[in-house]
């Protein structure tokens, strides 16, 4: 009888040995925590009921009176050094903790409603869109592509490259500060040159960004929810009329060109979907899951405003790629990890370590250190641990398959990373 419930029944050979290091430290903490406290609760017992002291070969218990006893010395020292250190066990941990127990305390999401992604080449549009359920129009739609854009030039440059043909107008904003309030160069403005096979397309702005008094705490969402609303106007600006597509994604949010051909030439397609794409880090070398779904397609219309956040429970699936952490640079990843908007992730400086960095990048371990943020122990396990590596570059981005050479860093066998 199998009662491995779901588990491999020898871990070891099966799981990665990250994935064995967070769960020992996480049983050995736990197991010192509970003898600690057995210890305790053993040694008051013993305080308040002391045995009876037994009487002759008769061996009759006589009662005595129980008197009070004063803790010995050691047991106070003791209790002074473990609790403390209890404490501050819990207090480093606390984050893997939590996230370990979450199955416990969080709820999932309710889940999407996924709509099939039908494509194949040499497959008429008409036939596509009526494999979707749509109609095909006689004209496209026009196409508005708005990213609010931090440092990521070379996603940026696979990105406008590869959708250039079905986008009208590229909407790029940057600010003079992160989203932590920290000063920052305007990357975009100063490598404009690199994009001149866009510039009739593109529409750029520069929203002025706050910096953050030291000691402020100022929350980094506030930051980015200004930029957001600031997109708003730009994209007005930029002529987006009612009934254009509007796609709102973060940088390395890249939709596959197919999806887009659908949402130009198709009828009937959802107001507002979600977009689930791929999800890959540090490179294509590292396939996650298809977990992202943040990245959406709208029609535009008077009440449409840019947002990040789930919008509808419509989701079109296999629409794209998504490439975490996809730098050339070790200092492109430590300027990412102190200025996005879970800057807070970085507890120690080691964790900006350039060796540190490097080490992970070719493991696929977590930059912060985390366990995965699922919702059931079966997927926390199943995703602890190294990503594992895929020889694969097939179905990848054209302009990065082209260029190969360009950017050996995103595909198999590339991890290894300059600093600057």
């Amino acid at each position: 009888m199998d009662f491995s419930y779901g588990f491999p029944s020898t871990p070891s050979a099966t799981f990665p040995r990250s994935m064995l290091r967070n769960l020992r430290s996480l049983l050995k903490f736990c197991n010192c925590f509970h003898l600690f406290l057995c210890g305790l609760i053993l040694h008051f017992h013993r305080l308040a009921y002391p045995m009876f002291p037994l009487q002759g070969q008769g061996m009759v218990p006589s009662p005595r009176l129980i008197s009070r006893r004063k803790p010995p010395k050691f047991f106070c020292m003791l209790l002074v050094l473990v609790v403390p250190i209890c404490v501050i066990g819990i207090f480093i941990h606390a984050q893997k903790i939590s996230y370990f127990f979450r199955p416990l305390w969080d709820n999932p999401p309710i889940p999407f409603t996924r709509i099939p992604h039908y494509y194949a080449e040499n497959v008429s549009m008409d036939h596509l869109c009526h494999l979707h359920g749509w109609s095909l129009r006689s004209e496209p739609r026009r196409i508005y592509d708005a990213v609010i854009f931090s440092n990521e030039l070379d996603m940026l440059d696979i990105r406008w490259h590869e959708l250039f043909p079905y986008v009208s107008k590229f909407v790029i904003l940057e600010s003079n500060t992160t989203f932590t309030g920290i000063p920052k160069r305007v990357f975009f403005a100063s490598n404009r040159g690199r994009f001149a096979f866009a510039k009739e397309k593109i529409v750029h702005d520069i929203h002025p960004g706050r910096i953050a008094v030291p000691g402020s705490h100022e929350d980094p969402f506030v930051l980015e929810s200004k930029q957001r609303g600031a997109m708003n106007t730009l994209l007005r600006r930029a002529g987006i009329s009612n009934g254009d597509i509007l796609l709102m994604s973060d940088t390395d949010e890249i939709p596959s060109p197919h999806t887009l051909k659908l949402l130009q030439w198709c009828d009937g397609i959802p107001p507002i979907m979600h977009l689930e794409l791929r999800h890959y880090m540090y490179s294509f070398e590292f396939p996650v899951d298809y977990s992202s779904w943040r990245a959406t397609a709208h029609i535009y219309g008077p009440w449409t405003q840019y947002r990040h956040s789930r919008q509808t429970g419509v989701i079109f699936s296999d629409a794209g790629w998504h490439c975490s952490f996809c730098f050339q640079y070790i200092s492109e990843f430590v300027f990412k990890m102190t200025a996005y908007s879970h800057a807070d992730r970085v507890k120690r400086k080691s964790f900006l370590s350039h060796s540190r960095i490097q080490n992970i990048i070719c493991k696929g371990d977590d930059l912060f250190d985390m366990l995965p943020e699922e919702y059931s122990f079966q997927e926390l396990i199943k995703k602890m641990g190294s990503i594992p590596r895929s020889a694969s570059a097939v179905h990848l981005p054209a302009y990065l398959i082209q260029n190969a050479d360009k950017f050996r860093f995103l595909l198999p066998g590339g991890c290894l990373r300059p600093p600057e």
